[in-house]
């Protein structure tokens, strides 16, 4: 695959996280964990946005579920597959972005529109992230950066401790794909950030044009020497 597919996946879910959380009440799209986190902060302060937080684990899942049981029901290839998946991300995200910007402002933080538009972008995230455990299980993870950064400082550590033949060279290539990975969601969570403060929701337009060039990187035919 591709080694531009997995940086613009990372790219996407930095993205898309960062401006779900500036924009929707502190919902996190592709990070599950993290709204249980947000969702106890707000029951702690007695605060509202509780609606969506709640929602965002079981959508995740249930979308995962499904797309998963009817690809293997379909028996479909894996380039097939991950075409469909990345194509289904795409409508999602287009939805998303959509909705953001023609129900904007989000007045009521427990209100319909701020929740639509919070589980389509969650469902597009749960399918960026199925696609990517099940079809490219060699590329560091595109949402989930602590273990990444973890395995980044053990690799550091190794190489500083002496590590040569195969294995140092294994190390020195996940290491680099690690850092790139970590660097790409860093950057999309510093470019939603920028473009959240100068356009507001209108931000929301990107991320299909980043989903739309993940499928193109598939649907192109790879050049071969």
């Amino acid at each position: 695959m591709r080694p531009a597919l997995p940086v613009l996946l990372s790219l996407t879910g930095g993205y898309v996280d960062t401006s779900g959380f500036l924009a929707l009440g502190g919902l996190f799209p592709a990070h599950v964990t993290g709204n249980f986190v947000t969702l106890g902060a707000a029951l702690a302060h007695g605060t509202s946005g509780i609606i969506a937080k709640l929602l965002a684990l079981p959508v995740f899942c249930l979308t995962i579920l499904v797309l998963r049981y009817i690809s293997r029901r379909l028996k479909v290839s894996d380039q097939r597959a991950l075409r469909i998946l990345l194509s289904i991300k795409l409508i999602f995200l287009i939805s998303g972005g959509a909705c953001a910007i023609a129900l904007a402002p989000f007045t009521d933080p427990d209100g319909f529109p701020l929740v639509l538009t919070g589980m389509l972008l969650v469902v597009a995230m749960a399918i960026q992230n199925a696609a990517h455990r099940i079809h490219l299980p060699q590329a560091p993870p595109s949402t989930l950066m602590t273990g990444t950064t973890t395995q980044i400082m053990i690799d550091l550590a190794d190489l500083a401790n002496g590590t040569d033949g195969d294995t140092g060279n294994t190390v020195r290539g996940r290491l680099g794909r690690m850092t790139i990975a970590v660097s790409a969601f860093a950057l999309g969570c510093g470019l939603a950030a920028l473009l959240y403060t100068i356009a507001g929701v209108w931000c929301f337009a990107l991320p299909p044009l980043f989903a739309l060039g993940s499928l193109c990187l598939v649907l192109v035919p790879e050049q071969t020497a």
